[in-house]
């Protein structure tokens, strides 16, 4: 990209933390690269765009839009079916938009359920009348209106065609990097349909230096409760760490601490279901002989599906509460 014809780049922030936002930060002096090639058109985050100002442009007129972060609600339905129309290349950006992340949790209890944890039954609550949002309010100044809350978290893809993914929670700064250098290089062609980018083909327990000695799990530990030998699988020393089943990309940067991998960057090679490719590889692992002693070693894990399915609950077979 020339200084005349510069690249125009957009990032949004839906339902999700706010680290993938800062992420895109953490490429550090690369951002002065970056804003020299492109221009923002639209960073809510970072500058006061509105939402007016995304419908003027033209069709296409947005030529790299990094959106992150779930749908939950009506109001990020309709950014993201306006992003696709305007973004010539519309990434999923992170793990939320990618499949559901850790908002994607919630899909294991219904919205009635979650509206009375939040607002009646929360301990520290005061709301004697049981007052729950509602989507449209009279008030001295007129009707007031808030999104509609809908019954699951649902991915980016499940409202209009993605044509990248980029996971993590958040993507790491130096993939976010590689991916902004093809796209300001060229390398990067629009439309590709959901083609992954800033991760490999490997898994997390590929570029894991810690000793696999081959031994069978003889009992699960949480990581509060005892300390890992330094240098030694954890997953071999009963810590519940998804490195066999997620995808590389990250550097393995949990486990170099000796901290267990948690799944972020979803799938590794061909598998689908991530929860269900762990507990696949779990099963071959238990130091178990008789079916009665894997069920006592399983009871073991608390909140499997919190575990299994920590960032990919919209993307696997489960979905969540039906």
């Amino acid at each position: 990209m020339n200084a005349v014809s510069k690249a125009k780049v957009a990032m949004y922030w839906a339902g999700s933390c706010g680290g993938c936002d800062i992420s895109l930060l953490e490429i550090g002096p690369h951002l002065l690269e970056l804003v020299a090639a492109a221009d923002v058109v639209f960073w809510p985050c970072a500058a006061d765009f509105k939402y007016h100002h995304v419908a003027s442009y033209p069709d296409g007129y947005i030529d790299l839009c990094l959106f992150n972060g779930s749908v939950r609600n009506s109001e990020q339905e309709r950014m993201a079916r306006l992003l696709r129309q305007k973004s010539k290349t519309l990434v999923a950006y992170g793990a939320c938009a990618i499949s559901g992340g850790i908002p994607a949790l919630a899909n294991l209890a219904t919205p009635e359920e979650l509206f009375a944890r939040s607002y009646t039954d929360c301990p520290s609550v005061d709301n004697p009348g049981g007052v729950l949002p509602r989507t449209e309010t009279e008030s001295l100044v007129g009707e007031l209106e808030i999104p509609h809350f809908y019954p699951q978290v649902l991915r980016l893809s499940d409202i209009v065609e993605v044509d990248y993914l980029i996971p993590g929670c958040p993507p790491q700064a130096t993939r976010v990097w590689e991916v902004c250098q093809a796209f300001l290089g060229g390398a990067l062609p629009a439309r590709a349909h959901e083609q992954l980018a800033g991760c490999t083909d490997k898994s997390v327990c590929d570029e894991c230096t810690l000793e696999k000695r081959l031994v069978k799990i003889s009992g699960f530990r949480r990581h509060h409760e005892a300390i890992p030998e330094p240098g030694w699988c954890l997953l071999e020393q009963g810590f519940v760490c998804l490195g066999a089943a997620t995808r590389s990309g990250c550097g393995a940067l949990c486990t170099k601490v000796n901290m267990p991998c948690r799944g972020c960057y979803g799938p590794s090679g061909e598998a689908r279901d991530q929860g269900a490719a762990f507990i696949g590889a779990l099963g071959s692992l238990l130091n178990a002989e008789l079916e009665a002693r894997a069920g006592e070693l399983i009871d073991q894990i608390v909140d499997p599906a919190g575990t299994f399915y920590r960032f990919t609950m919209s993307d696997g077979d489960l979905k969540g509460h039906r």
